[in-house]
């Protein structure tokens, strides 16, 4: 019955892709109707009409037979993930609605005063790295990730990975349901290329990988509340590549800001000014946080990425393990539970780890990290000290 429900669970998963689902359209055209505003006024958000059945959907998840899973174990990992994939429908059915903050916050969080106060700290106390041209476009970017995909594949013939070079994504680049999306304008500097590419195949392909392989498939869609540890590791990895800039990491602060304002029911031009006026961000960091943080009405998401990387740098500093977290996707507060699986059956360790792991001073970098806090995660200028081609 376990194994019935976690494919079940797993094929619900693939077909909520929430994220896309709340995806801003047109966001260049927002852009430009913003900035002739005077930075006063934007239209409303639209979005894509899912290509789900929500109704269908959730009949079919709340009807799965968790209560008839011999193991109390696996019924309550199977069971958490049941309830999120419930409140991720409802997010979706609640998009552009006063209910949609509600179910943000019952799905990801809100903003703790410790994680608001951190923000501030680090937009208080960092500044940003010494600036460097956006010398590559989208065209270096998809090379990069193929050699990326070619050096998995020597390694995992079954490594395979969707790119998708799309003008309206909202982001520079995500990964979803096991394809990356890149922003068809994208434009970088060169020292920026690596780090991103092991934030997004290092970390989300990989895990994704991984969990594929696994006896409990919801390791590769993600234990409940996986999101925090993924975007922790991802972000961590940008460190260990060589080149986390004070600007990225006052971004994933800005956005905690921005998020804290979004549930108190703050527009785009209010977020905006905050970011730009008080915070000195650029007027088009400031905006894409802003519009970030309004996805749907008030997406809390944008919180998790500073307060996972503070929540595993905690754990690295504690003598936490680091190469069991690309088992799959899940929670530091799974690591017990998945130690149990382990012994059950149902969880190996990870087939692959991250390329910048096999590199030239990786043991040294990450031993760094376990000392410092996350204010002091950031590099002023390209460091070549952890991302290097691995020797043949």
């Amino acid at each position: 019955m376990a194994a019935e429900v976690d494919a079940a669970l797993a094929d619900i998963d693939a077909g909520l892709d929430w994220l896309l689902a709340l995806t801003p359209l047109g966001t260049d055209a927002l852009w430009e109707e913003f900035v002739a505003s005077g930075h006063a006024r934007v239209s409303s958000l639209r979005y894509a009409e899912p290509v789900f059945d929500l109704s269908a959907m959730r009949r079919r998840l709340l009807d799965l037979p968790v209560e008839r899973i011999e193991s109390p174990l696996l019924a309550g990992v199977l069971g958490e993930k049941q309830r999120e994939l419930d409140r991720m429908i409802e997010l979706v059915r609640l998009r552009g609605t006063r209910g949609f903050v509600s179910a943000s916050i019952d799905l990801f969080g809100g903003v703790e005063p410790g994680l608001l106060e951190l923000a501030h700290a680090i937009l208080d106390g960092v500044g940003d790295s010494e600036p460097l041209e956006a010398d590559i476009g989208v065209d270096a970017v998809v090379a990069a990730v193929e050699d990326e995909v070619a050096w998995y594949c020597e390694r995992a013939p079954d490594f395979s990975l969707d790119i998708v070079v799309d003008a309206d994504i909202g982001s520079l680049m995500m990964v979803s349901h096991g394809r990356l999306y890149l922003d068809a304008q994208l434009r970088l500097p060169r020292a920026r290329l690596q780090p991103l590419v092991q934030h997004e195949v290092g970390t989300h392909v990989v895990t994704r990988h991984n969990g594929l392989r696994q006896p409990l498939r919801q390791l590769a869609v993600g234990l409940a509340h996986y999101d925090p540890l993924q975007e922790g590791l991802g972000v961590l990895a940008e460190y260990l590549a060589g080149y986390l800039p004070g600007e990225r990491l006052r971004v994933l602060a800005g956005r905690v800001v921005a998020a804290d304002m979004a549930i108190r029911d703050s527009g785009i031009p209010a977020i905006f000014a905050c970011l730009h006026q008080e915070h000195g961000f650029s007027t088009e960091d400031a905006f894409d946080v802003a519009v970030r943080a309004r996805r749907g009405g008030g997406l809390t998401k944008d919180a998790v990425y500073l307060r996972g990387l503070r929540d595993l740098l905690d754990h690295l500093r504690g003598g936490g393990t680091f190469e069991a977290l690309f088992a799959g996707k899940f929670a530091l507060t799974h690591l017990v539970v998945l130690e149990q699986l382990v012994e059950a059956g149902w969880v190996l360790p990870p087939a692959l780890l991250p390329r910048y792991a096999t590199a030239d001073g990786f043991t040294r970098a990450l031993e760094q990290c376990r000392t410092i806090g996350v204010e002091a995660l950031h590099h002023t200028r390209p460091s070549p000290h952890a991302f290097q081609e691995p020797p043949a």
